[in-house]
Protein backbone atom coordinates (compact mmCIF):
# COMPACT_ATOMS: atom_id res chain seq x y z
CA UNK A 1 0.00 0.00 0.00
CA UNK A 2 2.69 2.47 1.10
CA UNK A 3 3.83 5.18 -1.59
CA UNK A 4 0.76 4.33 -3.93
CA UNK A 5 0.34 8.20 -4.37
CA UNK A 6 3.37 10.33 -6.22
CA UNK A 7 4.94 13.54 -4.08
CA UNK A 8 3.15 16.42 -4.45
CA UNK A 9 4.78 19.73 -6.28
CA UNK A 10 5.70 22.55 -3.90
CA UNK A 11 5.89 26.44 -4.58
CA UNK A 12 6.20 28.03 -7.75
CA UNK A 13 6.50 23.83 -9.26
CA UNK A 14 2.68 23.69 -8.62
CA UNK A 15 2.16 26.44 -11.44
CA UNK A 16 4.19 24.07 -14.05
CA UNK A 17 1.26 21.33 -13.65
CA UNK A 18 -1.97 23.37 -13.64
CA UNK A 19 -4.01 21.96 -16.12
CA UNK A 20 -7.05 20.92 -15.51
CA UNK A 21 -8.45 24.54 -15.16
CA UNK A 22 -7.46 25.77 -18.59
CA UNK A 23 -9.64 22.74 -19.69
CA UNK A 24 -12.53 24.05 -17.50
CA UNK A 25 -12.00 27.40 -18.51
CA UNK A 26 -11.69 26.84 -22.36
CA UNK A 27 -15.26 25.16 -21.66
CA UNK A 28 -16.61 27.48 -19.92
CA UNK A 29 -15.35 30.67 -22.03
CA UNK A 30 -17.62 30.57 -25.28
CA UNK A 31 -21.52 31.64 -25.56
CA UNK A 32 -21.28 32.94 -21.87
CA UNK A 33 -18.90 35.53 -22.59
CA UNK A 34 -19.19 36.46 -25.97
CA UNK A 35 -22.76 36.77 -26.05
CA UNK A 36 -24.21 36.49 -22.63
CA UNK A 37 -21.55 39.23 -21.25
CA UNK A 38 -21.35 41.42 -23.95
CA UNK A 39 -25.31 41.66 -24.39
CA UNK A 40 -25.88 42.13 -20.58
CA UNK A 41 -23.35 44.61 -20.71
CA UNK A 42 -24.51 46.52 -23.35
CA UNK A 43 -28.04 46.78 -21.82
CA UNK A 44 -27.53 47.18 -18.25
CA UNK A 45 -23.75 48.31 -18.49
CA UNK A 46 -21.43 47.84 -15.73
CA UNK A 47 -23.53 48.36 -13.21
CA UNK A 48 -23.93 44.15 -12.63
CA UNK A 49 -20.19 43.50 -12.78
CA UNK A 50 -21.09 41.60 -9.15
CA UNK A 51 -23.34 39.68 -10.67
CA UNK A 52 -20.51 37.73 -12.59
CA UNK A 53 -17.70 37.77 -9.63
CA UNK A 54 -20.14 36.66 -7.18
CA UNK A 55 -21.93 33.69 -9.43
CA UNK A 56 -18.12 32.71 -10.33
CA UNK A 57 -16.95 32.99 -7.24
CA UNK A 58 -19.81 30.58 -5.25
CA UNK A 59 -19.17 27.99 -8.18
CA UNK A 60 -15.66 28.15 -7.50
CA UNK A 61 -16.18 26.65 -3.83
CA UNK A 62 -18.61 23.86 -5.43
CA UNK A 63 -16.04 22.78 -8.44
CA UNK A 64 -13.16 23.05 -6.20
CA UNK A 65 -14.31 21.12 -3.36
CA UNK A 66 -15.45 18.40 -5.68
CA UNK A 67 -12.14 18.38 -7.14
CA UNK A 68 -10.75 18.17 -3.83
CA UNK A 69 -13.11 14.86 -3.05
CA UNK A 70 -11.98 13.20 -6.61
CA UNK A 71 -8.43 13.77 -5.19
CA UNK A 72 -8.91 12.23 -2.06
CA UNK A 73 -10.80 9.61 -3.20
CA UNK A 74 -9.62 9.18 -6.83
CA UNK A 75 -13.63 8.79 -7.96
CA UNK A 76 -15.38 11.54 -9.93
CA UNK A 77 -18.44 13.66 -8.72
CA UNK A 78 -20.81 11.43 -10.09
CA UNK A 79 -19.68 8.03 -7.69
CA UNK A 80 -19.82 11.07 -4.91
CA UNK A 81 -23.24 11.39 -5.56
CA UNK A 82 -24.26 7.96 -5.82
CA UNK A 83 -22.97 7.58 -2.26
CA UNK A 84 -25.71 10.07 -0.74
CA UNK A 85 -27.78 8.74 2.26
CA UNK A 86 -31.01 7.47 1.34
CA UNK A 87 -32.62 5.83 -1.52
CA UNK A 88 -30.31 3.78 -3.78
CA UNK A 89 -29.07 5.64 -6.23
CA UNK A 90 -31.62 8.71 -5.92
CA UNK A 91 -29.54 12.02 -6.52
CA UNK A 92 -28.15 10.52 -9.36
CA UNK A 93 -31.51 9.68 -10.94
CA UNK A 94 -32.16 13.66 -10.74
CA UNK A 95 -28.81 14.47 -12.29
CA UNK A 96 -29.43 11.85 -15.25
CA UNK A 97 -33.28 13.01 -15.99
CA UNK A 98 -32.44 17.19 -15.88
CA UNK A 99 -28.92 16.22 -17.69
CA UNK A 100 -30.67 15.00 -20.54
CA UNK A 101 -32.60 17.86 -21.18
CA UNK A 102 -29.85 20.42 -20.29
CA UNK A 103 -27.20 18.96 -21.71
CA UNK A 104 -28.96 19.02 -25.15
CA UNK A 105 -30.34 22.24 -25.40
CA UNK A 106 -26.91 23.66 -24.04
CA UNK A 107 -25.11 21.91 -26.87
CA UNK A 108 -27.69 23.00 -29.18
CA UNK A 109 -27.22 26.81 -28.46
CA UNK A 110 -23.45 26.74 -28.79
CA UNK A 111 -24.28 25.05 -31.81
CA UNK A 112 -26.65 27.29 -32.90
CA UNK A 113 -24.46 31.01 -32.04
CA UNK A 114 -21.66 28.90 -33.71
CA UNK A 115 -23.75 28.95 -36.78
CA UNK A 116 -24.56 32.15 -36.69
CA UNK A 117 -20.88 33.02 -36.52
CA UNK A 118 -19.76 31.10 -39.15
CA UNK A 119 -22.55 31.89 -41.38
CA UNK A 120 -21.47 35.25 -41.01
CA UNK A 121 -17.95 34.82 -41.87
CA UNK A 122 -19.28 32.90 -45.33
CA UNK A 123 -21.97 34.69 -46.92
CA UNK A 124 -24.15 33.06 -48.64
CA UNK A 125 -24.34 29.53 -46.41
CA UNK A 126 -27.16 28.88 -44.40
CA UNK A 127 -27.18 29.60 -40.23
CA UNK A 128 -28.59 25.98 -39.65
CA UNK A 129 -26.14 24.64 -42.31
CA UNK A 130 -23.09 26.38 -40.90
CA UNK A 131 -24.28 24.92 -37.08
CA UNK A 132 -24.44 21.61 -38.65
CA UNK A 133 -20.96 21.59 -39.85
CA UNK A 134 -19.64 22.83 -36.56
CA UNK A 135 -21.30 19.81 -35.09
CA UNK A 136 -20.22 17.04 -37.56
CA UNK A 137 -17.06 18.34 -37.05
CA UNK A 138 -17.15 18.71 -32.96
CA UNK A 139 -18.42 15.26 -33.21
CA UNK A 140 -15.40 13.73 -35.06
CA UNK A 141 -12.75 15.37 -33.18
CA UNK A 142 -14.17 14.13 -29.75
CA UNK A 143 -14.99 10.95 -31.17
CA UNK A 144 -11.10 10.39 -32.51
CA UNK A 145 -9.91 11.44 -29.29
CA UNK A 146 -6.90 13.42 -30.74
CA UNK A 147 -7.59 17.14 -29.40
CA UNK A 148 -4.02 18.53 -29.21
CA UNK A 149 -4.44 19.86 -33.02
CA UNK A 150 -7.53 21.53 -32.62
CA UNK A 151 -6.52 23.24 -29.08
CA UNK A 152 -3.33 24.63 -30.37
CA UNK A 153 -5.42 26.21 -33.51
CA UNK A 154 -8.64 27.02 -31.39
CA UNK A 155 -6.17 28.52 -28.09
CA UNK A 156 -4.71 31.11 -30.87
CA UNK A 157 -7.91 32.41 -31.91
CA UNK A 158 -9.36 32.69 -29.09
CA UNK A 159 -6.45 34.48 -27.38
CA UNK A 160 -6.37 36.87 -30.14
CA UNK A 161 -9.79 37.75 -29.02
CA UNK A 162 -9.54 37.97 -25.30
CA UNK A 163 -6.27 39.97 -26.02
CA UNK A 164 -8.95 42.70 -28.32
CA UNK A 165 -11.21 42.91 -26.23
CA UNK A 166 -8.74 43.49 -22.51
CA UNK A 167 -7.59 46.09 -25.06
CA UNK A 168 -11.35 47.24 -25.93
CA UNK A 169 -12.41 47.49 -22.29
CA UNK A 170 -9.26 49.34 -21.14
CA UNK A 171 -9.88 52.11 -23.66
CA UNK A 172 -13.45 52.34 -22.35
CA UNK A 173 -13.51 51.46 -19.22
CA UNK A 174 -15.62 53.41 -16.61
CA UNK A 175 -13.95 55.84 -13.96
CA UNK A 176 -12.78 53.61 -10.50
CA UNK A 177 -15.92 55.10 -8.31
CA UNK A 178 -18.39 53.62 -11.45
CA UNK A 179 -16.14 50.32 -12.17
CA UNK A 180 -16.88 49.86 -8.11
CA UNK A 181 -20.38 50.34 -7.68
CA UNK A 182 -20.83 47.88 -10.16
CA UNK A 183 -19.52 45.40 -7.73
CA UNK A 184 -22.57 46.17 -5.10
CA UNK A 185 -25.56 44.29 -5.96
CA UNK A 186 -27.99 47.19 -6.87
CA UNK A 187 -31.09 48.49 -8.78
CA UNK A 188 -30.44 47.85 -12.52
CA UNK A 189 -32.48 48.95 -15.16
CA UNK A 190 -33.23 48.49 -18.54
CA UNK A 191 -33.22 51.60 -21.13
CA UNK A 192 -35.65 52.76 -23.03
CA UNK A 193 -34.05 52.33 -26.67
CA UNK A 194 -33.63 48.63 -25.21
CA UNK A 195 -36.82 47.96 -24.70
CA UNK A 196 -38.04 49.08 -28.25
CA UNK A 197 -35.07 46.31 -29.60
CA UNK A 198 -37.10 43.51 -27.82
CA UNK A 199 -35.31 43.52 -24.32
CA UNK A 200 -37.74 42.86 -21.29
CA UNK A 201 -38.16 45.55 -18.23
CA UNK A 202 -37.01 42.59 -16.02
CA UNK A 203 -33.39 43.48 -15.77
CA UNK A 204 -33.61 39.55 -14.71
CA UNK A 205 -33.25 37.99 -17.69
CA UNK A 206 -30.17 39.66 -18.37
CA UNK A 207 -28.86 38.89 -15.21
CA UNK A 208 -29.58 35.41 -14.15
CA UNK A 209 -28.25 33.75 -17.59
CA UNK A 210 -25.09 35.59 -16.96
CA UNK A 211 -24.79 34.32 -13.39
CA UNK A 212 -25.96 30.35 -14.82
CA UNK A 213 -22.87 30.09 -17.63
CA UNK A 214 -20.11 32.22 -15.44
CA UNK A 215 -17.66 29.26 -14.70
CA UNK A 216 -19.91 27.03 -16.71
CA UNK A 217 -23.47 25.08 -14.96
CA UNK A 218 -23.50 22.21 -12.75
CA UNK A 219 -22.09 20.02 -15.57
CA UNK A 220 -18.98 21.83 -15.62
CA UNK A 221 -18.27 21.38 -11.74
CA UNK A 222 -19.20 17.46 -12.67
CA UNK A 223 -16.55 17.65 -15.81
CA UNK A 224 -13.76 19.21 -13.32
CA UNK A 225 -14.04 16.18 -11.44
CA UNK A 226 -13.42 14.55 -14.62
CA UNK A 227 -10.16 16.82 -15.68
CA UNK A 228 -8.24 16.05 -11.99
CA UNK A 229 -9.17 12.61 -12.57
CA UNK A 230 -7.20 12.69 -15.95
CA UNK A 231 -4.51 14.71 -14.83
CA UNK A 232 -3.81 11.81 -12.13
CA UNK A 233 -3.49 14.31 -9.20
CA UNK A 234 -3.67 12.74 -5.69
CA UNK A 235 -5.40 9.47 -5.15
CA UNK A 236 -6.35 9.63 -8.93
CA UNK A 237 -2.79 8.24 -10.04
CA UNK A 238 -3.35 5.32 -12.27
CA UNK A 239 -7.30 5.19 -11.95
CA UNK A 240 -9.95 5.35 -15.22
CA UNK A 241 -12.73 7.30 -16.26
CA UNK A 242 -16.14 5.34 -15.62
CA UNK A 243 -14.36 3.73 -11.98
CA UNK A 244 -15.73 4.09 -8.61
CA UNK A 245 -13.21 4.69 -5.65
CA UNK A 246 -10.98 1.41 -4.98
CA UNK A 247 -12.21 1.68 -1.53
CA UNK A 248 -10.45 -1.43 -0.08
CA UNK A 249 -6.92 0.90 -0.47
CA UNK A 250 -8.86 4.03 1.13
CA UNK A 251 -9.65 2.19 4.10
CA UNK A 252 -6.25 1.05 4.82
CA UNK A 253 -4.73 4.44 3.61
CA UNK A 254 -1.40 4.95 5.00
CA UNK A 255 -0.26 7.62 6.85
CA UNK A 256 2.36 8.80 4.30
CA UNK A 257 -0.19 8.62 1.36
CA UNK A 258 -2.37 10.48 3.13
CA UNK A 259 0.25 13.76 3.83
CA UNK A 260 0.98 13.64 -0.19
CA UNK A 261 -2.61 13.96 -0.61
CA UNK A 262 -3.13 16.80 0.96
CA UNK A 263 -0.09 18.23 -0.94
CA UNK A 264 -2.09 17.52 -4.06
CA UNK A 265 -5.22 19.02 -2.20
CA UNK A 266 -3.13 22.21 -2.34
CA UNK A 267 -2.28 21.56 -5.94
CA UNK A 268 -6.11 21.30 -6.47
CA UNK A 269 -6.55 25.27 -4.92
CA UNK A 270 -4.36 26.30 -6.84
CA UNK A 271 -5.58 25.10 -10.35
CA UNK A 272 -9.27 26.08 -9.51
CA UNK A 273 -8.44 29.46 -8.24
CA UNK A 274 -6.85 29.63 -11.92
CA UNK A 275 -9.97 28.80 -13.36
CA UNK A 276 -11.48 31.30 -11.29
CA UNK A 277 -9.70 34.68 -11.75
CA UNK A 278 -9.48 33.51 -16.12
CA UNK A 279 -13.07 33.39 -16.03
CA UNK A 280 -13.71 36.75 -13.98
CA UNK A 281 -11.05 38.44 -16.02
CA UNK A 282 -12.27 37.98 -19.52
CA UNK A 283 -15.94 38.06 -18.51
CA UNK A 284 -16.35 41.25 -17.07
CA UNK A 285 -13.82 41.99 -19.83
CA UNK A 286 -16.53 41.09 -22.52
CA UNK A 287 -19.12 42.80 -20.22
CA UNK A 288 -17.09 46.19 -20.00
CA UNK A 289 -16.62 45.98 -24.01
CA UNK A 290 -20.69 45.61 -24.51
CA UNK A 291 -21.22 48.37 -22.11
CA UNK A 292 -18.24 50.97 -23.62
CA UNK A 293 -18.68 50.09 -27.37
CA UNK A 294 -22.27 49.09 -28.13
CA UNK A 295 -24.11 50.37 -25.31
CA UNK A 296 -23.61 54.05 -26.66
CA UNK A 297 -24.53 52.88 -30.10
CA UNK A 298 -27.71 51.59 -28.70
CA UNK A 299 -26.79 48.32 -30.08
CA UNK A 300 -28.01 44.69 -27.97
CA UNK A 301 -27.05 41.42 -29.58
CA UNK A 302 -29.82 39.32 -30.39
CA UNK A 303 -31.50 37.09 -33.63
CA UNK A 304 -29.48 36.34 -36.81
CA UNK A 305 -27.58 39.74 -36.93
CA UNK A 306 -25.77 38.73 -33.29
CA UNK A 307 -22.45 38.08 -34.52
CA UNK A 308 -21.90 41.24 -36.99
CA UNK A 309 -23.29 43.08 -33.89
CA UNK A 310 -20.53 41.71 -31.36
CA UNK A 311 -18.40 42.30 -34.40
CA UNK A 312 -18.38 46.29 -34.02
CA UNK A 313 -16.29 45.22 -30.63
CA UNK A 314 -13.64 45.16 -32.73
CA UNK A 315 -14.57 47.49 -35.39
CA UNK A 316 -14.99 50.42 -34.00
CA UNK A 317 -11.40 50.15 -33.29
CA UNK A 318 -9.68 48.24 -36.33
CA UNK A 319 -12.27 49.11 -39.07
CA UNK A 320 -13.92 45.88 -40.98
CA UNK A 321 -10.69 43.51 -40.58
CA UNK A 322 -11.18 44.17 -36.72
CA UNK A 323 -14.43 43.13 -37.44
CA UNK A 324 -14.10 40.19 -39.13
CA UNK A 325 -11.00 39.22 -36.82
CA UNK A 326 -13.52 39.75 -33.69
CA UNK A 327 -15.91 36.65 -35.45
CA UNK A 328 -13.60 34.71 -36.18
CA UNK A 329 -12.01 34.35 -32.52
CA UNK A 330 -15.94 34.18 -31.70
CA UNK A 331 -16.36 31.09 -34.14
CA UNK A 332 -13.46 29.63 -32.56
CA UNK A 333 -14.15 30.22 -29.01
CA UNK A 334 -17.88 28.29 -29.69
CA UNK A 335 -16.36 25.53 -31.67
CA UNK A 336 -13.95 25.31 -28.36
CA UNK A 337 -16.59 25.25 -26.29
CA UNK A 338 -18.82 22.60 -28.32
CA UNK A 339 -15.96 20.18 -28.21
CA UNK A 340 -15.67 20.86 -24.40
CA UNK A 341 -19.64 20.18 -24.23
CA UNK A 342 -19.17 16.82 -25.82
CA UNK A 343 -16.06 15.69 -23.88
CA UNK A 344 -18.02 16.19 -20.71
CA UNK A 345 -21.81 15.97 -20.81
CA UNK A 346 -21.58 11.57 -22.54
CA UNK A 347 -19.17 11.09 -19.60
CA UNK A 348 -21.62 12.90 -17.29
CA UNK A 349 -24.42 10.59 -18.73
CA UNK A 350 -23.05 7.52 -18.99
CA UNK A 351 -21.20 7.82 -15.32
CA UNK A 352 -25.35 8.22 -14.30
CA UNK A 353 -26.18 5.27 -16.41
CA UNK A 354 -23.34 3.08 -15.25
CA UNK A 355 -24.33 3.64 -11.58
CA UNK A 356 -28.18 3.29 -11.99
CA UNK A 357 -28.51 0.73 -14.91
CA UNK A 358 -25.59 -1.56 -14.07
CA UNK A 359 -26.48 -3.46 -17.16
CA UNK A 360 -25.16 -0.82 -18.71
CA UNK A 361 -21.53 -1.04 -18.08
CA UNK A 362 -21.83 -5.13 -18.34
CA UNK A 363 -23.22 -4.27 -21.93
CA UNK A 364 -21.22 -1.61 -23.08
CA UNK A 365 -17.54 -1.00 -22.73
CA UNK A 366 -16.85 2.77 -21.52
CA UNK A 367 -15.97 3.81 -25.21
CA UNK A 368 -18.95 2.56 -26.63
CA UNK A 369 -20.94 4.13 -24.02
CA UNK A 370 -19.15 7.49 -24.85
CA UNK A 371 -20.35 7.40 -28.17
CA UNK A 372 -23.61 6.15 -27.73
CA UNK A 373 -24.11 9.96 -25.96
CA UNK A 374 -22.74 11.49 -28.84
CA UNK A 375 -24.49 10.15 -31.61
CA UNK A 376 -27.47 11.18 -28.99
CA UNK A 377 -26.10 14.96 -29.10
CA UNK A 378 -25.51 14.59 -32.51
CA UNK A 379 -29.04 14.13 -33.49
CA UNK A 380 -30.53 16.62 -30.74
CA UNK A 381 -28.39 19.07 -32.25
CA UNK A 382 -29.10 18.57 -35.80
CA UNK A 383 -33.05 18.76 -34.56
CA UNK A 384 -32.36 22.23 -32.57
CA UNK A 385 -30.02 23.98 -35.07
CA UNK A 386 -32.60 23.54 -37.83
CA UNK A 387 -35.65 24.37 -35.50
CA UNK A 388 -34.22 27.42 -33.04
CA UNK A 389 -30.95 28.45 -34.84
CA UNK A 390 -32.14 31.51 -35.80
CA UNK A 391 -32.62 32.21 -31.69
CA UNK A 392 -29.21 32.04 -30.58
CA UNK A 393 -29.82 34.42 -27.62
CA UNK A 394 -33.19 32.77 -26.72
CA UNK A 395 -31.36 29.34 -26.65
CA UNK A 396 -28.25 30.50 -24.65
CA UNK A 397 -30.32 31.92 -21.86
CA UNK A 398 -32.91 29.09 -21.56
CA UNK A 399 -29.57 26.69 -21.44
CA UNK A 400 -28.01 28.60 -18.76
CA UNK A 401 -30.99 28.88 -16.50
CA UNK A 402 -31.09 25.21 -17.17
CA UNK A 403 -27.79 23.75 -16.54
CA UNK A 404 -26.21 27.12 -14.50
CA UNK A 405 -29.06 27.44 -11.94
CA UNK A 406 -31.60 24.90 -11.34
CA UNK A 407 -29.25 22.40 -10.19
CA UNK A 408 -26.77 24.22 -8.59
CA UNK A 409 -28.07 24.52 -5.26
CA UNK A 410 -29.16 20.44 -5.03
CA UNK A 411 -25.20 20.01 -6.07
CA UNK A 412 -23.89 22.27 -3.55
CA UNK A 413 -25.73 20.29 -0.75
CA UNK A 414 -24.49 17.58 -2.49
CA UNK A 415 -21.18 18.26 -2.66
CA UNK A 416 -21.12 19.09 1.05
CA UNK A 417 -22.37 15.87 2.18
CA UNK A 418 -19.65 14.21 0.17
CA UNK A 419 -16.90 16.08 1.55
CA UNK A 420 -18.02 15.88 4.96
CA UNK A 421 -19.84 13.13 5.83
CA UNK A 422 -19.27 10.30 2.68
CA UNK A 423 -15.98 11.03 2.63
CA UNK A 424 -14.49 10.67 6.32
CA UNK A 425 -16.26 6.92 6.07
CA UNK A 426 -14.34 5.72 2.76
CA UNK A 427 -10.87 6.38 4.76
CA UNK A 428 -8.75 5.18 7.39
CA UNK A 429 -8.43 6.64 10.49
CA UNK A 430 -4.92 7.79 10.01
CA UNK A 431 -6.11 9.53 6.40
CA UNK A 432 -9.80 10.92 7.59
CA UNK A 433 -7.62 12.75 10.86
CA UNK A 434 -5.31 14.14 7.84
CA UNK A 435 -7.58 14.72 5.34
CA UNK A 436 -10.39 16.21 7.08
CA UNK A 437 -11.49 19.46 4.93
CA UNK A 438 -11.41 23.07 6.90
CA UNK A 439 -14.61 24.30 7.75
CA UNK A 440 -14.47 27.11 4.85
CA UNK A 441 -15.24 24.80 2.68
CA UNK A 442 -18.64 24.54 4.38
CA UNK A 443 -19.00 27.43 4.32
CA UNK A 444 -18.65 28.66 0.71
CA UNK A 445 -20.90 25.30 0.08
CA UNK A 446 -23.35 26.62 2.34
CA UNK A 447 -23.41 30.40 0.76
CA UNK A 448 -23.88 29.40 -2.39
CA UNK A 449 -26.72 27.13 -1.53
CA UNK A 450 -28.62 29.81 -0.11
CA UNK A 451 -27.70 32.42 -3.14
CA UNK A 452 -29.09 30.02 -5.61
CA UNK A 453 -31.58 29.25 -4.07
CA UNK A 454 -32.41 32.15 -3.77
CA UNK A 455 -32.85 32.68 -7.44
CA UNK A 456 -34.33 29.47 -8.00
CA UNK A 457 -36.83 30.11 -5.94
CA UNK A 458 -37.69 34.03 -6.12
CA UNK A 459 -36.19 34.60 -9.43
CA UNK A 460 -36.52 31.97 -11.89
CA UNK A 461 -40.35 31.80 -11.68
CA UNK A 462 -40.74 35.71 -12.94
CA UNK A 463 -38.18 35.33 -16.15
CA UNK A 464 -39.65 31.55 -17.52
Amino acid sequence: MQNKINIPPKGLAIIAIVGPSIVWAAEYIGSGEVILATRTGAILGTSVIWAVVLGMFLKYWIGMSGARYTVCTGEGMMDMFDRMPGPKHWSVWIVLVGQFAAGAISIGSVASAGGIFLSSLIPGLPSFLSGWLITIFCIAVVWSGKFQWLKIVMSIFVLMTVIGVFYVAFQVVPGASEFFEGLIPGKAGVPKWALDKGAHENPWREILPLIGWGAGGFASQVWYTYWVLGAGYGATKNRNYGESADTNYLKNMPKLDAKRIKGWCRVVYTDATFALLIGVLVTVGFLIAGAGVLRPQELAPQGPEVALTLSKIFSSRWGSLGGLLFMMGGTAALIATQVGQLAGWPRLLADAFRLCIPGFKRRFRWKIQFRIFLVFFLITNLIIVYSFGLKPVALVKLSAILDGLLLTPLQAVLVMIGLYFVMPKLLSKEAKSILKPHWIFAAGLIVAFFVFSYFCIFQIPYIL
